[in-house]
């Protein structure tokens, strides 16, 4: 390491806030979880979250090489750790693996549907009751 990592401990808070949300994630969808039966959606969603993931760290990884390159950005070489990928020091992707954990314990928090039906299907009507008469 070169520098004094600055930008690095600028990261340190927030990621500190995305720890506690996504414990407290964990927490909520373990309770709802339950005594309930595994969904099988479950993998399908870690699966979808761990491809966007790589996708979006890919995507800053490019751009950020392009706007440094370009001159666009540049890092104080004294603040910077010296770990870089590129033209770009590590500490620039603190910020998108904090939303690859803070979006999804988000999502978990802020779900309200419960235990209701996921797919947004009606139930079937009762055929052992009579539909209500309409009035002339």
């Amino acid at each position: 390491m070169t520098g004094s990592g600055a930008y690095a401990l600028l990261a340190v808070p927030f990621f500190a806030a995305v720890a506690v949300v996504a414990i407290a994630a964990g927490i909520v969808a373990a309770r709802r979880a339950r005594g309930r039966r595994a969904p099988s959606g479950r993998r399908i969603a870690l699966v979808t979250g761990v491809v966007a993931g790589i996708a979006l760290l890919v995507m800053t990884i490019v751009f950020d090489n392009v706007i440094v390159t370009l001159r666009i950005v540049a890092y104080d070489p004294a603040l910077i750790s010296g770990a870089k990928i590129g033209a770009i020091p590590v500490e620039d992707l603190a910020y998108s693996i904090a939303a690859i954990v803070l979006l999804p314990s988000l999502w978990v928090l802020f779900d309200r549907t419960g235990s209701r039906d996921r797919t947004g299907a009606r139930p079937a009507p009762d055929p052992t009751t009579a539909p209500p008469e309409e009035s002339p």
